[in-house]
């Protein structure tokens, strides 16, 4: 990363931390959305690697099919946690607060993740664990995989909802052909 990107990288997440200090974690990461459904593996019509460097995505977008079944390998190449989220932009806008309480109450801490704070308990049936579907938070050196099904044609990006991430450009455009 270069120093203009970590520079960029480092006021979006300060403007950030100030401007979403006072976030609540709100009911179910509001990830039903127009984006799609949990998808099998065995239903995948091709497989798609995801590399997350410390604040952008290799590749930055992603072509699809209405109904298609894509088994994203994700991994975290860079430096710090990061998330790989499927949604549209308003559920990555909810969700950024959500993810303010998890920087507020220790759970993510830089380039690692408090796991045992995950299972905090937040009030109303609420946790930290963020276990979605369409959702992967991963350190520095992990991989995962999300298998997604997207139903319909719309406006679905995948970004990273870390604080700060999204603001410096951590997202990609999923297209529709």
């Amino acid at each position: 990363m270069s120093l203009a990107k970590f520079a960029v990288a480092a006021v979006a997440m300060s403007v950030s931390l100030t401007a979403l200090g006072a976030g609540t974690h709100g009911g179910g990461h509001g990830h039903s959305a127009k984006s799609g459904e949990p998808g099998k593996a065995s239903d995948a019509s091709r497989s798609v690697t995801v590399e997350m460097y410390d604040n952008y995505y290799e590749p930055e977008a992603i072509e699809v099919k209405p109904g298609e079944t894509v088994r994203f390998v994700v991994q975290n190449k860079g430096q710090l946690v990061h998330e790989f989220n499927i949604g549209t932009p308003d559920m990555h806008e909810a969700h950024q607060k959500e993810m303010m309480m998890m920087v507020e109450h220790g759970v993510i801490q830089g380039g690692k993740l408090n796991h045992d704070m995950m299972e905090m308990d937040m009030g109303n049936g609420q946790s930290m664990k963020h276990d979605d579907p369409n959702s992967v938070l991963l350190e520095p050196g992990e991989s995962q995989e999300v298998v997604w099904t997207f139903s319909e044609k719309g406006n679905i990006e995948f970004a990273c909802n870390v604080p700060g991430h999204y603001e410096a450009g951590m997202y990609g455009e999923v297209n529709f052909n």
